[in-house]
Formats: C-alpha cells, sequence, structure tokens
C-alpha cells in the first residue's frame, strides 16, 4: 500500500485543516519545497498536494509553490484544489505535474471529466469528499445530493486513474479511516481507491491492509506526520512495498543467540 504525504497550500504555505474548516488552520512550515524535499528523502514514492487557495476561488491560485516542489524532488506530484476549467488542468500538467485531482467538476461537470480522462489518460484522479455519505463540493463549502459510491461509479466508467477518498468528518481529527465507507465504495468500483482523512496512528495504516484486495491502494496521511504521530519511514516499512508482512521469516539466523 502506497503512503502519500500530503501537502496543504494556503497562501504559499503549508498548513493543515481540521475537518476542511479553513478558520481553523494550522500554519506547519513557511517552505513547502522543504517539506516536500524532506518526504522524498524519507521514502514517500509520490506526493499528494492540495490548493486550499484554488479550491476555495474555483482556480489554481499556489502554481508558484507548485512548480518549485514539483523541480525539487524526482517522484511523482499530484495535486488537487481549484481544477474545474481545461485550461487549468493541461497547465498543471504542463508544469511537470503527475495527475491531477478533480473534484468538483465530477459533479458538475462530467462531460470535461470524460474529455480529460480521453485526453491525458492514466493522469486523471477524481477525488470524491464525503459529508455523511454525500458528496461536498466548492472546497468542502458545499454539500450536494449526489451519493458517494454513485458519483464513483460514474467517474470510473469515464476512464479514470484512480479515486480518492476523503471522509470529511475524519479529515484533520486523527480518528482513523471510515473503513466500511472505504469497503463500500472500493467494492464498487474497479478501479484504485486512495484513503484519505483521519490517519492518526501506524496501526490505522495496518487496519487499512485488509482493504487492499477490494482495491484500496494507498493512503493519504497529512496531519499525524507533521504533528510526529507517525514516522514515514515506520510508515512505509509497516504497510508500503518490502512491508513486515511481505518478508519472510528468516529462521536461519542468530537473531535469538
Amino acid at each position: 500500500m502506497e503512503i502519500i504525504p500530503a501537502i496543504d497550500l494556503l497562501e504559499g504555505r503549508c498548513v493543515r485543516l481540521y475537518q476542511g474548516d479553513y478558520a481553523q488552520s494550522q500554519v506547519f512550515d513557511e517552505n513547502p519545497v522543504a517539506i516536500a524535499r524532506q518526504w522524498a528523502e524519507q521514502g514517500a514514492t509520490r506526493l499528494h498536494l492540495v490548493d486550499l487557495d484554488g479550491a476555495k476561488v474555483g482556480h489554481p491560485v499556489n502554481q508558484r509553490a507548485i512548480e518549485a516542489i514539483v523541480r525539487s524532488v524526482d517522484i511523482p506530484v499530484q495535486v488537487g484544489g481549484g481544477l474545474r476549467a481545461h485550461a487549468s488542468v493541461t497547465n498543471l500538467l504542463a508544469l511537470g505535474v503527475q495527475r491531477v485531482i478533480l473534484g468538483t467538476i465530477a459533479i458538475e461537470q462530467p462531460e470535461l471529466v470524460s474529455m480529460l480522462c480521453q485526453e491525458f489518460p492514466e493522469q486523471i484522479v477524481v477525488g470524491i469528499d464525503a459529508r455523511n455519505g454525500k458528496v461536498a463540493t466548492r472546497g468542502w463549502l458545499e454539500t450536494s445530493d449526489v451519493e458517494a459510491i454513485t458519483l464513483a461509479q460514474q467517474m470510473a466508467a469515464l476512464g479514470i486513474a484512480a479515486i480518492i477518498y476523503t471522509d470529511i468528518d475524519r479529515d484533520g481529527t486523527l480518528q482513523g479511516a471510515n473503513r466500511q465507507a472505504l469497503r463500500e465504495l472500493a467494492s464498487a468500483v474497479s478501479v484504485p481507491v486512495i484513503a484519505s482523512g483521519g490517519i492518526s496512528s501506524v496501526s490505522n495504516l495496518l487496519s487499512l491492509l485488509a482493504l487492499e484486495p477490494l482495491g484500496v491502494t494507498g493512503v493519504i496521511v497529512g496531519r499525524a506526520l507533521y504533528t510526529g504521530a507517525i514516522s514515514l519511514r515506520e510508515a512505509i516499512r509497516a504497510v508500503g512495498q518490502g512491508r513486515w508482512q511481505d518478508i519472510p521469516p528468516d529462521f536461519g539466523s542468530s537473531a535469538f543467540a
């Protein structure tokens, strides 16, 4: 399972929100490039960037920081937040972003999602952010009547590369992921699902391994990395490639001698 560190950008700085509330933002670092390099050096295989300003206003705002991060690391970067127009997507991909994450337009302009999937195969991801099972849009400021699973099935049929599922009520709370919601979503679609929101410990991550056979292939971790509740290296050893469970015991060694 891939562990993906999150870098949330607000006014060019690395912050974390609590349950998506912009009024409850906490600045973790003034220099997101330094944070990106730190996660790459600790073994991250992908970074998850969110343009919080962009999510609020409907178009990318933190392009300068995004481009600086892309140039500073040699691992893939995926970006979401405010991508509601064709030009916004193409501009980010031109900066070297590997995958873009679409949210609001999945509900409001599914035909644009379809067009982008055809134009940029394997580079379009849909972020489904849910509150009580209903999809939230426009930077989580609005909640629709659309069921998360219904939207997931519609988007999977368009050819998206993956779904990022965030339970807003868990986001930034360190209460653990909503495993039941993840299980239901992953069982309903054939595209990879990435879990997001509420991860607080390595034991939380280990509990998600049972969902891997259903298609939960990765997990985005934010606040817990910044508070030190989770060590990225330890998390990767626990659930990433070559994890403890995948390494056969060596009974021939003298570990107990």
